[in-house]
C-alpha cells in the first residue's frame, strides 16, 4: 500500500483579483520535488477570480422562502439530520435555520444548482459561503481542468519541477465497494455525480467511507480511487481555515453569521495549497 506525506502551505487569505498563480508559485518554491501532488482548494480559486456572489442583492422566490421555512428548520432540523446522525448543535442551529438570509442563500442555490441540490442542508452544488465575509458565497468552477492544466504548466516553466495538479472540493465523495458517488455536480471522471441532497442522506444514514472530491487532475494520469485518497489526506491537512460552517466561522470572530469582513479573514491562516508526496 503507498503511503503519502502532506504538508500544508500557507500562502494568507486570497481575495478577488489576486493573481493566485504567482502566489502559488512564491509559496511552493524551495518546497516541492518532480511528483509531487499539489492539492488546491476550489473555493480559494473561486475567490481569487471573482467566482462570488453578494447574497445580499439577492430577491427572494416563494419556493426559496419555503424551503428556508419548513424544509430546512423542520425537515432537517428534525428527521434528516436526525437519520445523517447530526450534532446536537447543528440540529439546534438548523431549527433556527435564518429566514430572510437563509431564503436569499436558497434563491442562489435554486438559480445556479437547481431543486435537488437546493434542498441540501449546505454547500448546494458546491455553493459554500465559508470562509467569505459578509453575504459572499463561492460558485463551483465551470473551468477546473483548465485551471488545474495552466497551474501546472507554469510550476513547470517558472520552478522547473513536473508536478501532479489536483483542484479539490471539501463535499463529500462517498464509497461502496468500488463504486464512488457524490451531490456535488462535475466531479473527476470515475466519480459519479448524482441525487442532489438524497445521495448525501444515503453516504451519511449508511455511514459509507468518505472522502473531499477531487474535480480536476493535471500533470498525471490518475484512478478515481487514488485521487480521493490523496485529496482525503490534503484536506485533513489543510484544516478548517476560519471555520466548518458559516455558523462556525462567526462563532469564532464572535459576530452576527454575515458580520465577518475581509479584514478578519486576513487575520487567519488559511492553506489552499497542500503538498502530498508518496513516502
Amino acid at each position: 500500500m503507498t503511503k503519502y506525506y502532506a504538508l500544508a502551505v500557507a500562502t494568507g487569505y486570497w481575495k478577488p483579483s489576486d493573481n493566485y498563480t504567482d502566489k502559488i508559485i512564491d509559496a511552493l518554491e524551495d518546497k516541492i520535488e518532480n511528483g509531487d501532488f499539489i492539492v488546491i482548494s476550489e473555493k480559494a480559486i473561486s475567490t481569487a477570480t471573482g467566482n462570488i456572489i453578494d447574497e445580499s442583492t439577492i430577491k427572494t422566490s416563494l419556493n426559496a422562502k419555503v424551503i428556508a421555512r419548513f424544509w430546512m428548520r423542520i425537515a432537517w432540523g428534525y428527521p434528516l439530520g436526525i437519520l445523517c446522525r447530526f450534532g446536537q448543535r447543528l440540529l439546534r442551529r438548523l431549527r433556527e435555520y435564518p429566514l430572510e438570509s437563509g431564503s436569499r442563500h436558497k434563491q442562489v442555490a435554486l438559480q445556479h444548482a437547481g431543486l435537488m441540490q437546493a434542498l441540501m442542508f449546505g454547500s448546494e452544488g458546491g455553493i459554500d459561503g465559508s470562509n467569505l465575509p459578509y453575504s459572499y458565497v463561492s460558485l463551483p468552477l465551470g473551468n477546473a481542468a483548465e485551471i488545474a492544466r495552466e497551474i501546472q504548466n507554469q510550476i513547470r516553466l517558472k520552478l522547473r519541477k513536473d508536478v501532479c495538479v489536483i483542484i479539490a472540493d471539501t463535499d463529500k465523495t462517498y464509497k461502496f465497494r468500488n463504486f464512488f458517488f457524490t451531490p456535488r455536480p462535475k466531479p473527476l471522471k470515475g466519480i459519479h455525480s448524482f441525487g442532489g441532497f438524497t445521495t448525501y442522506i444515503i453516504g451519511r444514514a449508511l455511514k459509507l467511507k468518505k472522502s473531499s472530491t477531487p474535480l480536476a487532475v493535471a500533470g498525471c494520469n490518475l484512478q478515481a480511487s487514488e485521487a480521493l485518497k490523496i485529496t482525503n489526506i490534503a484536506d485533513k491537512a489543510r484544516g478548517t481555515g476560519s471555520g466548518a460552517t458559516v455558523w462556525d466561522m462567526a462563532a469564532r470572530f464572535q459576530v452576527e453569521v454575515n458580520g465577518v469582513s475581509w479584514d478578519m479573514l486576513a487575520k487567519i491562516r488559511h492553506n489552499p495549497l497542500v503538498i502530498v508526496r508518496k513516502k
